[in-house]
């Protein structure tokens, strides 16, 4: 089974965390939830999701991890100016291990400069970032890029984004 890193901070998408989080684990895989600081606990912007840091980012170290997921919301722009969080992305990128990302998740990415040439979707207002970025962007319910990247809209679309990220890990 899989070992999932997600990355958090306040004010995420609650249901793009609960969502996809209780899919991986009902499937098996371990999810661990990397954010500042171990042990803070962070809120999703419904205040429906809060989360306890399973680990902070300067101890969380990405040759741990079999896959990377990335909730959107205000989170990933909060992440972005990070410079590591932006490494943590970058070694998925490199190592072209599984990258799920979801809404507004690509904002992060393309600080990580990480989707030049890939196939991506994202919630349509990050789309002219990501084709800025040097993206492929399709307005999707889910994209699979070659690379492992695997991003869906909104969460209307997360029942099928779910399933494209369990078919990933289980193949």
């Amino acid at each position: 089974m899989a070992k999932v890193a997600v990355v958090l901070t306040d004010l995420f998408e609650d249901v793009e965390f609960t969502s996809p989080r209780d899919a991986l684990v009902e499937a098996g895989h371990e999810v661990v939830v990397v954010g500042f600081e171990k042990g803070t606990t962070v809120t999703g912007k419904k205040e429906k999701a809060s989360v306890e840091i399973d680990i902070g980012i300067d101890e969380a170290n990405p040759k741990d991890f079999d896959a990377l997921l990335i909730p959107g919301g205000y989170s990933p722009d909060q992440l972005r100016d990070d410079e590591r969080f932006l490494d943590f992305v970058r070694h998925f990128s490199n190592e072209k291990k599984f990258i799920f990302s979801i809404c507004h998740a690509p904002q992060l990415l393309v600080n990580a400069d990480v989707i030049r040439g890939k196939d991506l979707t994202s919630v349509s207002q990050v789309s002219v970032d990501v084709k800025n970025a040097g993206g492929n962007f399709i307005d999707k319910a889910v994209v699979i890029d070659d690379s492992g990247l695997i991003s869906s809209r909104t969460p209307d679309d997360l029942e099928d984004f779910n399933e494209a990220i369990l078919n990933a890990l289980n193949k």
